[in-house]
């Protein structure tokens, strides 16, 4: 959902396509890494649950806004629904469904998070996506719980979060200095006043929020490690720079040193069994 707990898909800074969704060059640069990571987190979950009539997983997109995810996923065979309180970013999802031939598996809904289950089903579903979410709402840790809360026993969790080594980082570069220290310094991560993302996390303090919520951490992912900070014409006209770069994000994404300098954080998990495991 876009708000209370992130902008609508319009202005939100995470509007990238995946590649699987025909993205433009640079937008895959932004999700390769994610989209990978949860496409096999799905694969993986369809084997588990065992079924044999079908493949099909029931999954979650809070704030899922146009579909940047959702339609992908849906692409794969799978039913998704997608929880967002902007009725432009829902009826955009509408649109691309269609357009990508999977309006029957794409349901979009309008809410948010502190209403979610007025909207959707309590464990009702076999993962839930949180991307680009938990900047924006109050209280994090109870924006994860809610997540947690509409997954069946061991569902998979997809959280992905802005990671504040990449803002400070990304300040310094520009030649902001005053601005990257004082995003260094303040609890929530903001460089000034005029800044558009109102909290940024470290590694530790997601996987914090992710494990007090039930949920066993299985990985974590720095995303747009580098994207960001390659000039775009550089990526544009070089041969073969762009599939380059694609590897070395892929590459750098699991070492945790590479996690401190990173744009966005993803951390992947799986809710613990019914029986209390």
């Amino acid at each position: 959902m876009s708000d209370p707990m992130r902008p609508s898909a319009s202005h939100h800074p995470q509007t990238a396509s995946l590649r699987s969704d025909t993205p433009r060059p640079r937008a895959a640069l932004r999700t390769a890494v994610v989209w990978d990571v949860l496409k096999d987190a799905l694969d993986r979950r369809v084997k588990v649950t065992g079924r044999e009539s079908r493949t099909e997983l029931d999954v979650l997109d809070t704030g899922g806004g146009s579909g940047n995810f959702a339609v992908p996923v849906a692409q794969l065979g799978h039913r998704v629904t997608v929880v967002d309180p902007s009725p432009n970013a829902l009826f955009a999802l509408e649109r691309r469904a269609a357009e990508a031939g999977v309006a029957d598996r794409v349901r979009g809904v309008q809410g948010d998070v502190l209403g979610l289950f007025d909207v959707v089903e309590r464990g009702g579903f076999d993962a839930v996506l949180c991307h680009g979410v938990l900047e924006y709402v109050d209280d994090p840790a109870e924006g994860v719980r809610l997540a947690v809360d509409a997954l069946r026993p061991a569902g998979i969790l997809s959280l992905l979060g802005a990671g504040l080594g990449g803002a400070v980082l990304a300040r310094a570069l520009a030649g902001h200095f005053k601005e990257a220290q004082t995003a260094l310094a303040d609890p929530a991560g903001r460089w000034g006043a005029g800044d558009p993302v109102p909290r940024r996390f470290t590694a530790e303090q997601l996987t914090a929020l992710v494990e007090s919520a039930g949920v066993r951490v299985d990985a974590v992912h720095g995303v747009r490690v580098f994207a960001d900070l390659v000039p775009g014409v550089l990526v544009d006209t070089e041969p073969g720079a762009m599939e380059a770069l694609l590897q070395l994000e892929a590459a750098a994404a699991e070492l945790p040193a590479f996690h401190a300098v990173a744009t966005q954080l993803h951390v992947l998990g799986e809710a613990r069994e019914a029986s209390g495991a």
